[in-house]
């Protein structure tokens, strides 16, 4: 080892999706080790993987059970290790032909090919028009957080199953779903809202995880057209030229929060928004105020870098921010690397970051130098 290459190790449970490691540098190099896999040797079963920076980005080798079980060797050549840096704006994977759209709840979203997605991934969607006047706009450009149905489908947290909307169908010119590859770049962003439940205290539900806290302090922007703008940051009709913001009080999942808001004789919410409505319309947003995700809470010692994981309910991935002013907003403009879900070629029916519940251990290296 040389004097300037760096190291990192750790672990994880996987959920059988994609994991996201956020490192304070990007690997050249990253070993894998099944701890589950080694403990029961099962057919499929991928003890051991490596990747290198000069494999390319998305392969691996490794070394699969086979159903005796004895152990043989393969290569994951898609969906594989590859390294990220998130830099300053979002990203995005490439464009995927959508073949059509259910009206449906939750709408269900075919692809003309497979589309090689995992659960719990956000995408956007875009160009949902059937023709000039029909189809789904209204949910063109917002993120979802999917769940995967198959090869080529998967679905999306929304309605569509509502008068306004119309299906789509044989792959309408210029509707595609592209991943968001780094969704959680500035925390918490920015949430989407598909649902408000009003009463004395008021549910949110969002289209991507919120990355709330409970006493987060958030602010509402939802036009008029979709209702419940009593809840809007502005106008303060008390004090005027001063925002109304509300605390979130309790948090069911990464999409569900619970606010202080006293919504009791709001207007409803509603979702079924015509085509035409939707020429120059925003859409219905939740944000956080202030500086970093932390609930209020000041840092009160122990771990030099406390840092924040998002999604913050369940299954957050930790960046490597630090310690920083309490409020609402930290940048995670992140780097790492991702142990995909890939098959081997041989073994398709491997899987390189492991089945639901398997422990993997991981160690990733920066080499300062690098022979031929």
């Amino acid at each position: 080892m040389t004097e300037y290459s760096r190291m990192a190790k750790g672990h994880f449970t996987s959920t059988g999706n994609a994991k996201f490691i956020n490192l304070p540098f990007q690997p050249d190099a990253v070993e894998l080790f099944n701890y589950t896999s080694f403990t029961t040797p099962a057919n499929h079963g991928v003890p051991i993987a490596y990747w290198d920076v000069d494999m390319g980005q998305g392969f691996a080798v490794e070394q699969v059970f086979n159903a005796t079980p004895v152990l043989t060797t393969d290569i994951v050549t898609v969906n594989g290790i590859s390294t990220f840096s998130a830099g300053l704006m979002l990203q995005y994977g490439p464009q995927l032909q959508i073949s059509g759209i259910t009206k449906a709840n939750p709408a269900v979203v075919t692809t003309a090919s497979a589309h090689g997605l995992s659960t719990g991934q956000v995408v956007i969607l875009e160009g949902l028009f059937q023709s000039a006047t029909t189809g789904m706009p209204q949910i063109s450009l917002m993120p979802f957080v999917i769940t995967v149905t198959g090869a080529t489908t998967f679905t999306i947290p929304w309605n569509t199953n509502q008068s306004n909307y119309t299906a789509l169908s044989g792959s309408p010119t210029g509707a595609f779903v592209r991943q968001v590859l780094y969704p959680f770049l500035y925390e918490p962003g920015v949430a989407f809202i598909s649902a408000i439940t009003t009463g004395t205290t008021t549910t949110i539900t969002t289209t991507d995880p919120h990355n709330f806290v409970v006493g987060q302090e958030i602010g509402f922007r939802i036009p008029s057209a979709y209702g419940t703008t009593q809840l809007n940051e502005l106008p303060n009709n008390t004090i005027p030229g001063s925002p109304v913001y509300y605390y979130v009080t309790s948090v069911t999942s990464n999409t569900v929060f619970v606010c202080n808001a006293n919504s009791t004789g709001f207007t409803a919410f509603a979702t079924n928004q015509t085509v035409a409505q939707m020429v120059g319309q925003s859409l219905p947003q939740v944000v956080a105020v202030g500086d970093v995700n932390t609930g209020g809470t000041p840092y009160s010692g122990g771990a030099l870098y406390p840092s924040q994981s998002f999604p913050t309910f369940s299954g957050g991935t930790p960046t490597i921010n630090g310690p920083a002013i309490s409020g609402a907003f930290v940048n995670n403009t992140s780097q790492g690397f991702v142990i995909g879900a890939g098959a081997g070629t041989a073994d398709t029916s491997s899987v390189l970051v492991g089945a639901n519940g398997n422990v993997i251990y991981w160690r990733a290296f920066l080499h300062d130098l690098d022979v031929f």
